[in-house]
């Protein structure tokens, strides 16, 4: 697949994605700068947009990432509990403080995807049968043993429907000034290109990256924190959006191979393409209603997971 091709088909979903909705609004609607029609374009339908490219491409990228420095194609956010972390940071934070703040969930939020995540890949050095199926079935269990704990912490406290939001992953609730944490991303995604040699260098082991003068780990922590930033804007502004870091980064490698500085790109495009076609559907299935956009990548993640997981030899490995 070519780049050009992914840029066709962002431009042409973005377009689409911006005029549905409930409110029927037109292209002619908008020459009326005063109507409402225009001000719910502006404040709510171009946010939405922006705020499925930054989390797709984010969430893509973080996959991808974790998938270089942890060897295993069936890596990501979803099944190394780094979104579960995340999640268990917001709690914690509402049962520290009484009258949280918006700056103190993101700060609870990072710490705990950052240690969760740095947990699993040492619980993953630990492992000494590390088959391409074994190790994210490993952490899928690790990450449903994070999500236990935190839902026995929100319901003890009687917090459970205070963070329902963040357990479910949706656009819905996406207008101007509820979205802008996601441009934190952005620089996010400009490091792991920069970076992209070195992460790719590192994914080789450790042996391999000291034998040529690279620091392993500081570009494993590195790495650890650009994933961990991504998971927690993207969580802390529309939820969890399970499989996008596992699936997209696996079909580039399919036609890209496993050259990060060569398939960042094509991430990218892809990701944002996926969760635009997703969001899209979730829209339309139930017009004028809408499904959480979660659920239409969860069902469809899932199934191009299992195909992967069925053919795992062909497709993870290295």
């Amino acid at each position: 697949m070519r780049l050009w091709m992914l840029i066709i088909a962002t431009i042409i979903l973005s377009i689409i994605s911006l005029f549905i909705g409930a409110i029927d609004i037109k292209p002619s609607d908008l020459l009326d700068w005063d109507s409402d029609k225009t001000q719910i374009f502006l404040m709510s339908r171009v946010p939405r947009l922006m705020a499925i490219i930054l989390a797709g491409a984010g969430m893509s990228i973080a996959g991808l990432i974790m998938q270089s420095l942890s060897r295993n194609k069936f890596v990501s956010p979803t099944t190394a509990g780094t979104l579960d972390a995340a999640k268990l940071g917001i709690v914690v934070s509402m049962l520290f403080f009484t009258n949280v703040a918006y700056f103190q969930k993101i700060i609870f939020s990072f710490a705990f995807a950052l240690i969760g995540t740095f947990l699993f890949m040492k619980l993953l050095d630990r492992i000494k049968f590390k088959d391409v199926i074994f190790v994210p079935l490993i952490g899928i269990m690790y990450g449903n043993i994070i999500s236990a704990i935190t839902t026995f912490l929100g319901y003890e406290s009687d917090i459970l429907q205070n963070v329902q939001s963040f357990f479910m992953g949706s656009f819905t609730l996406v207008v101007s000034g509820r979205y802008e944490l996601l441009y934190v991303a952005i620089p996010a995604v400009i490091l792991a290109y920069i970076f992209a040699n070195k992460f790719t260098v590192a994914g080789m082991g450790e042996d391999f990256a000291k034998n040529l003068g690279l620091s392993y780990k500081t570009v494993l922590n590195l790495g650890l924190i650009l994933v961990s930033i991504i998971s927690t804007t993207v969580v802390l502004t529309v939820g969890v959006i399970p499989f996008l870091g596992l699936i997209v980064p696996n079909i580039v490698s399919i036609y890209m191979g496993d050259n990060l500085r060569k398939t960042i790109p094509h991430t990218i495009g892809l990701g944002i393409v996926f969760l635009l076609i997703c969001d899209i559907l979730s829209r339309l299935i139930v017009y004028p209603y809408e499904i959480p956009v979660n659920v239409t990548v969860a069902v469809i993640g899932s199934a191009i997971f299992l195909v992967m997981l069925f053919r795992g030899k062909a497709y993870a490995k290295k």
